[in-house]
This record gives C-alpha cells, sequence and structure tokens, in this order.
C-alpha cells in the first residue's frame, strides 16, 4: 500500500549526508526540505520533495502532516538491556569516590549483574525488557541493537542469545532489533584466564548459535584485565569463518590498540573510544569501521569524552549510541544523551542526526536506511513539533509521535 505524507514543516532527509557517506559533515548536509512530503510504501521510499510538488498521483492518497518534523529512524546501536537486578548502590558508591575498578574487584560490576540476571527466570528477563523495548521506541527509537553478555556462561548465554531474538520476532512490527552475540563481555572467577574462558564458554557456543540464524554479529570487551589482543583475534577468526560480521568494545578504559584491531578486523564498529590514540584515529578514519561513540558512559563514570572532533576531522564514520546498561550508563534515552553531549563534543548539528541515524545505521550493517530519499527503506521518525532544532535543544521532552 502506498501512503503520502504532505505539509510537513520539515523533512530531515540527510541526502547530502548520504552522499558524502556520513563522513565530513557541515550543517547544510541536514538537507532539510520544508512544508515537505513523501510518498513510500511497504518496501521504498518513492519521492520525496515540497508539498507543492507533488504528483498528481499521490494527491488523493496524502495525509496532512502540518506541525510536525519529519526524520530517518532513530537508531541506538549500542545497548544491553537484557539485565536482572539494577546497581543503584553501585552508582551512589561511585559517586562516594569508589571507582568503577574497585567495584568490580569486590565482586560488582558486571559479575554482579551477571549473579541477578542468572538468578532470574527467562520470562522475568523477557518482560523487563519488553517495557525497556517499549520505553525506547517511545522516544522515536525504530531501531535497537541487544547484546547478550549477562550470563557469563553456556547455558544462560544460550538462552538470553535466544531470548534476543524472541524479542525481535515479537516487535518486528514495531522495532527493529540487531542481536549482537557478547558472551566474552567479562570472564567469570571460576575461569583461571579469559583464554580458557574463551574456549569453553565461548566459542562452543558460537558454533551452537550459529547454525541457528539467530546472531546478527559477534562483539568482546576487548580491554585490560578483560580480553586480550589474541583474545579478539581468536574470535574474531571464527565469527568470520562463520560468516558473522564483528563490533568491539574498544579503547574505553585504557589505550589498548583496540581501534586498530577493529579496522584490521574489518569490524562493523568500534565502541566507546573514550582513550583512542592518534593511530587509532588515523587506522579508523580510512576504513568502513564506524567510529561509535557513547557519551552517556562518560558522563555516568565522570570521565572525559572521547575525542570526537578530532575523530570526526580525520575523516572517520561516528555514530552514538546510549550504551544503556545497568552499571556504566542507567540512561536508556539516545536522543537526550546525543543532546546533551553535543556541546561537549563540540560536533554539529548534521554530525548530531546524522550519528543516531545513517551512521548508526552503518554501525550495524544496515546501509538501505539512515536517510529519506528514494530507494531506502521508509522508516522514519515523526515529532510533533515545528522546527527538527527544538528536539535537540529542548533537553529531556519527548515530542515523539507515532507513525500513522
Amino acid at each position: 500500500m502506498i501512503k503520502a505524507y504532505t505539509h510537513l514543516n520539515e523533512i530531515l532527509t540527510l541526502s547530502s549526508a548520504h552522499k558524502k557517506d556520513g563522513r565530513h559533515l557541515k550543517p547544510e548536509d541536514l538537507s532539510i526540505i520544508y512544508n515537505g512530503a513523501v510518498v513510500f510504501d511497504e518496501l521504498e521510499i518513492l519521492w520525496v520533495g515540497e508539498t507543492k510538488d507533488l504528483p498528481h498521483q499521490y494527491q488523493d492518497i496524502s495525509l496532512n502532516l502540518a506541525g510536525h518534523v519529519l526524520t530517518p529512524e532513530l537508531v541506538d546501536s549500542h545497548t544491553h538491556l537484557v539485565f536482572g537486578g539494577d546497581r543503584a548502590q553501585e552508582y551512589a558508591d561511585r559517586l562516594n569516590g569508589t571507582s568503577y575498578e574497585e567495584i568490580a574487584k569486590r565482586g560488582g560490576g558486571i559479575l554482579y549483574t551477571m549473579k541477578k540476571t542468572n538468578d532470574a527466570s527467562l520470562e522475568e528477563l523477557f518482560q523487563t525488557a519488553s517495557e525497556r523495548i517499549e520505553r525506547l521506541h517511545s522516544y522515536g527509537v525504530g531501531t535497537i541493537e541487544i547484546k547478550s553478555g549477562y550470563g557469563l556462561n553456556f547455558d544462560r548465554e544460550l538462552e538470553i542469545s535466544l531470548l534476543i531474538d524472541r524479542l525481535k520476532k515479537t516487535f518486528k512490527n514495531k522495532v527493529q532489533i540487531f542481536n549482537t552475540f557478547l558472551a566474552a563481555h567479562d570472564v567469570p572467577r571460576d575461569f583461571n584466564n579469559s583464554e580458557d574462558y574463551l574456549k569453553i564458554v565461548v566459542l562452543p557456543l558460537l558454533e551452537r548459535l550459529s547454525p541457528l540464524g539467530v546472531i546478527d554479529a559477534v562483539d568482546i570487551f576487548h580491554e585490560k584485565n578483560y580480553f586480550t589482543d589474541q583474545d579478539v583475534a581468536t574470535l574474531f577468526t571464527k565469527a568470520k569463518a562463520l560468516g558473522l560480521p564483528c563490533k568491539i568494545h574498544a579503547d574505553e578504559l585504557n589505550t589498548n590498540g583496540g581501534a586498530e584491531l577493529a579496522v584490521q578486523f574489518n569490524a562493523l564498529s568500534a565502541d566507546h573510544l573514550l582513550k583512542i590514540s592518534d593511530e587509532g584515529i588515523r587506522s579508523i578514519s580510512s576504513s568502513s569501521t564506524v567510529a561509535s561513540l557513547l557519551p552517556g558512559t562518560a558522563f555516568f563514570l565522570g570521565k572525559s569524552l572521547a575525542p570526537a572532533r578530532k575523530i570526526l576531522d580525520s575523516g572517520a564514520k561516528v555514530s552514538i549510541a546510549s550504551d544503556f546498561n545497568p552499571g556504566s550508563c542507567h540512561c536508556d534515552n539516545v536522543l537526550l544523551v546525543a543532546s546533551m553531549a553535543a556541546a561537549q563534543l563540540k560536533i554539529n548539528q548534521a554530525e548530531l542526526w546524522a550519528g543516531i541515524t545513517l551512521n548508526a545505521s552503518a554501525s550495524l550493517g544496515k546501509f538501505d536506511q539512515g536517510a529519506i530519499i528514494p530507494g531506502m527503506k521508509p522508516r522514519f521518525s515523526l515529532f510533533k513539533t515545528d522546527l527538527l532544532s527544538q528536539i535537540t535543544y529542548s533537553w529531556g521532552r519527548n515530542f515523539s509521535v507515532t507513525l500513522p
């Protein structure tokens, strides 16, 4: 069925940003159409332009959406929203001076969430995850990446990956879910080292899941005292052999060469990058790997933000995600995170919006969405406001409305 939206105050097309592959963006690359119209069917966008130029054959099916702004669908390309319990007390402890690393050493951090996640029933995990997805969707987010990684044993990680697949099927008509395998999130204490955990749990589990076709990408937490360069090489080599793309948690707590590893293995994205080196920036700038910034985590942990301006000026493709999780960023609103971080990251409006639409889509390997141009998928977000600028200006205010 063909639909036509007309009289939209503004349509954020990002057509110029799309032509530039999401790189070296200027404010004018927003490519806004005023009093705009868009025509589409279930599969693709058929026409975009000013309402006055709407082709005659679509006049009778047009829906007047004056007083609204249409954007490419918001994408949250990095979340950990399947988990049990919370870590509110840890957050209070951090405010009182205890470091993230110290909390982890005494049994907190990821391993605490592992215990709470394993204690919860699968139905409890499904219900809480469903509620979180509904809340993200209410902000205008239509594509959500969800990582496993809080089970940290073979059986529960298997169950969580299958649970995410169940969420994907349950929400398929409302939200597009991307299922990322992150069993290599931390090393449980009953393993001697990361290599043993990888060989005993992670690799066999990946082999078990791969034939089921439920995994969209493989991720690993590459960090001192977590997973090594060799662990990354081992896991990514296996993933590539199974035909699965890779993502990596890189250069978050220390400068570890994670960005360079991401490029070496042609990863979809390198995420965090708070401590990325100049060499890492040079490496990622000339690659297809997306530099995924998670400023909410830096805010939550009280750390310095990633050197966004340096990364952007290098020519890298940059996305922004929430990193919603129970420990290091308990904020699920990627639009709020991006809006609050923009001034500190020194990014312009085109870089901001491409970061949560066009480039965020690319970080998930989805190159057929993220711009409102003919031929792209008709994946939109709709906001009840007169101006695009109002959305990022009004921190925490939700202008999102359901698409008709």
